[in-house]
């Protein structure tokens, strides 16, 4: 077996490759047939299967049975582990393990101690995380087989885009001890981006793309420069205060408070209420993202007390109004972290489980102008699911390196070839409007990898010349005109001045470019009347830049070459 994780022993021609998504909160896989991506369900219908293993009675319970048993049998339920995967005890959160089987420290790495042998005598065993992984990805494996009717057996695999080398390693480690071959491990956001532009309708364009990916027990969210088909990583946040889980957490509160006011009793104060509380909670959360109301209703929800309660969307958003802000301020500090501008962003892509609720979409396009597409449920009819995402990009993926020799995909998929050169600033041309004022016209954006080549036509005519320039944007910022006094009543209240201050026009942001370090001139003579200018401009690996202009339709043309900085 190489270190990739490929094994040597399946030859192409035998392949059978899923894309799976191996989350903290739930999983899925896909499979790709005729170039379209489809999200498999599992044998109990899931499509988005909770990462979840519990033992009743030495059978092995997953997905949606074995969550249910985080009720009635916790401490033989393992949830929340694949963050563990890699990792030092010491280094490792619990928090959401609180519920199910704990974790461990077993000489330094993290285990759990489950009852998974039949028989009231039997002991219990101890089992690593990295066993715990294989187990679930066998799962996993064998559900996709069966629904295909054919054994899998390899498979492109997404990863958070922190994940360490040694959590890479042992998820390939966990994947190969399933009997099943790692193709790739692929970043979550490039899988996310990868779902979008595999469709049919999609166009190769140049945009920036904010990947936004709320899951249940973390968050994640990337800037992503995609050039020419060919994705670069700006700047990446992650964050663990804000999340699926903690929108379930404001929930619980809400419903434990209504029960005490009821009943005085606090249903957190015990392990299987607080349970049943969370259950319940997650479910109205997930119906009052498709409906306006939902009914919460649990059965001896804590001292033989049944609780029923109703709640609207409008009061749910207000209960967990801090967490909404806190999705919010996370995608602005990554932006932030790129050196971009909310104006500089193309798309969001929301992804994960959590990025179905509507009010986080609708929150995201009031950061974002009105050209900035949302993709989410609620804000786009064209918006792929977001649970389904990464499993479709894992899969697309899987399906265009199948064929190759397991050498041939570590090559490709080496760092050093991945990562690649790309230009810091955008390079365009400078020509004259009809008032004399230059005018930056951007042949190749910034990020674009390299080598790469472009090529701008510009209307002109009689005598140009045509500058090449490095460019970059920056905001203008234009504040509204301060009101007459007059217009302003002196015996206004607070309450009605507060109003007026809502009602005054906001500032006014538009992004400009800004012309930069001029790099070469060309002067094209006598273009005809109507005519247009053909720009080419080729950068090189060495970032060595090659510049033609010619007339369009046109005799002959120059052409120059500028240094490597």
């Amino acid at each position: 077996m190489s270190e990739n994780g490929v094994k040597a022993g399946v030859e192409p021609g035998d392949r059978v490759a899923i894309g799976i998504t191996f989350g903290n909160s739930n999983s899925s896989i896909a499979f790709t047939v005729d170039d379209k991506a489809e999200v498999i369900a599992n044998e109990d219908g899931d499509r988005q299967i909770p990462t979840t293993l519990s033992y009743v009675d030495g059978d092995e319970y997953y997905g949606t049975q074995a969550k249910a048993f985080l009720v009635r049998n916790p401490t033989n339920t393992i949830a929340y582990f694949k963050d563990f995967l890699g990792q030092e005890f010491k280094s490792i959160d619990p928090t959401h393990c609180h519920a199910a089987a704990h974790p461990q420290d077993v000489s330094g790495s993290v285990a759990f101690t489950v009852k998974d042998k039949a028989g009231e005598d039997a002991e219990a065993s101890t089992i690593s995380v990295s066993e715990a992984a294989t187990r679930f990805l066998r799962r996993l494996v064998g559900s996709a087989s069966d629904y295909l009717g054919k054994k899998v057996t390899s498979a492109v695999i997404t990863v958070p885009t922190n994940f360490s080398e040694e959590q890479r390693e042992a998820l390939i480690k966990a994947a190969n001890d399933a009997d099943l071959e790692v193709l790739q491990l692929i970043s979550d956001p490039v899988a996310s981006v990868l779902a979008y532009d595999a469709r049919p309708e999609a166009k190769v364009e140049d945009k920036i793309v904010v990947v936004a990916d709320l899951g249940g027990t973390r968050s994640d969210v990337a800037v992503v420069a995609s050039r020419g088909g060919i994705y670069t990583i700006l700047a990446t946040a992650h964050d663990y205060e804000f999340s699926g889980v903690h929108l379930d957490e404001a929930l619980m509160d809400y419903f434990a408070k209504e029960f005490i006011k009821k009943h005085d009793v606090d249903p957190r104060s015990n392990t299987k209420s607080l349970a049943k509380l969370r259950q319940e909670s997650e479910a109205t959360k997930k119906a009052l993202s498709l409906g306006s109301n939902a009914q919460f209703s649990v059965e001896s929800l804590a001292d033989g007390f049944d609780f029923s309660a109703t709640l609207n969307r409008t009061r749910y958003e207000m209960v967990a109004r801090k967490i909404f802000e806190g999705f919010n301020r996370l995608v602005e500090s990554v932006i932030k972290k790129a050196e971009l501008d909310v104006l500089d962003v193309d798309e969001v892509i929301m992804c994960g489980g959590t990025s179905h609720t509507p009010r986080i979409a609708s929150n995201f396009q009031s950061i974002f102008p009105e050209s900035t597409k949302i993709l989410a449920p609620a804000t786009s009819a064209t918006a792929i699911n977001p649970s389904d995402l990464q499993a479709r990009g894992a899969a697309l993926q899987a399906s265009l390196i199948q064929e190759y020799e397991a050498a041939d995909i570590e090559q490709s998929t080496h760092p050093a070839v991945t990562t690649v050169k790309h230009i810091s600033n955008a390079i365009g041309v400078v020509t004259k409007n009809a008032d004399g004022e230059d005018v930056f016209t951007p042949i190749m954006q910034a990020e674009t990898a390299v080598p790469a080549r472009r090529t701008v036509h510009i209307a002109a005519t009689g005598d140009v010349l045509i500058k090449v320039v490095e460019g970059g944007t920056h905001i203008k910022v234009t504040k509204p005109e301060p009101k007459a006094k007059e217009e302003k009543e002196e015996n206004d209240d607070e309450d009605d001045s507060d109003f007026d201050d809502d009602d005054e026009e906001e500032e006014k942001r538009e992004k400009i470019w800004k012309i930069g370090e001029a790099l070469a001139e060309a002067a094209i003579k006598g273009v005809g009347k109507n005519g247009k200018v053909e720009v080419t401009i080729n950068v090189a690996a060495d970032l060595s830049v090659t510049v033609t202009a010619r007339e369009v339709g046109g005799k002959g043309g120059v052409r120059g070459n500028i240094q490597a900085p």
